[in-house]
């Protein structure tokens, strides 16, 4: 049979009484180091007997959870006031303000623009910054062309392989290497000798042109008209 409710009142009797308060003390500061622990909060328990024994816990110390105690509470009371709350939003205002212009001057300075007041070392601070982002959107460039390039060659292997089934189908496998490779090639199906081999695009910079050989071919022939 389970225990009936217990009446939340005052014990008359002194015995009772002084061991529901010791065990029920020893019970609250047990939880409150358990909470302490478990939920990394600052705890702060302060206990008088009914002789005035002072019994008390505390996660760090009881002067400072005193402290911030007493620093939450003014606070609250401050923040009551209309004025104070309006002195609140004003900072903060101003705070986000001034972050803002920092921005706003730092976007300016990366375009290039109201360098004059900046001295050597932060030049070279920004230019460094800038070098760092360039070689960011080279890397993210580079491996965007790398990616195309790869599924291009998927793409262009299937293709290929699908060619060379299709004319299995219709001249035989026999016949790959035979005749009929001129023809294919003519038309488009790029069936060659090497009929697995797959098709490999790569990545590559762009020749500079000669441009001296160009103008002297230019003068030589109009020498020659």
């Amino acid at each position: 049979m389970g225990r009936g409710k217990i009446v939340i009142r005052r014990i008359d009797n002194s015995t009772s009484r002084q061991v529901t308060f010791s065990k029920r003390r020893n019970g609250l500061l047990k939880k409150a180091k358990e909470l302490a622990i478990l939920c990394d909060a600052e705890v702060g328990v302060i206990i008088f007997s009914s002789t005035g024994k002072l019994y008390d816990f505390a996660s760090t110390s009881m002067k400072s959870v005193i402290e911030r105690y007493n620093k939450s509470k003014e606070e609250q009371h401050q923040m009551g006031s209309p004025m104070s709350e309006v002195k609140f939003w004003q900072r903060e205002a101003a705070m986000l303000r001034q972050q803002l212009q920092n921005l706003q001057g730092n976007h300016r300075q990366m375009m290039g623009e109201e360098l004059s007041g900046l001295s050597i070392k932060e030049l070279q601070n920004l230019e460094s910054r800038l070098e760092m982002s360039l070689r960011g959107v080279r890397t993210k460039k580079d491996q965007i062309l790398m990616d195309e390039i790869q599924e291009l060659n998927r793409k262009g292997n299937l293709i290929h392989q699908e060619n060379v089934e299709l004319y299995k189908k219709a001249y035989g496998a026999g016949n790959i290497n035979g005749v009929n490779r001129d023809y294919l090639r003519t038309n488009g199906l790029g069936i060659v000798e090497e009929s697995n081999v797959p098709v490999h695009l790569q990545l590559s910079q762009p020749q500079q042109q000669n441009y001296d050989t160009q103008a002297r071919a230019t003068k030589l022939g109009l020498q020659l008209h």
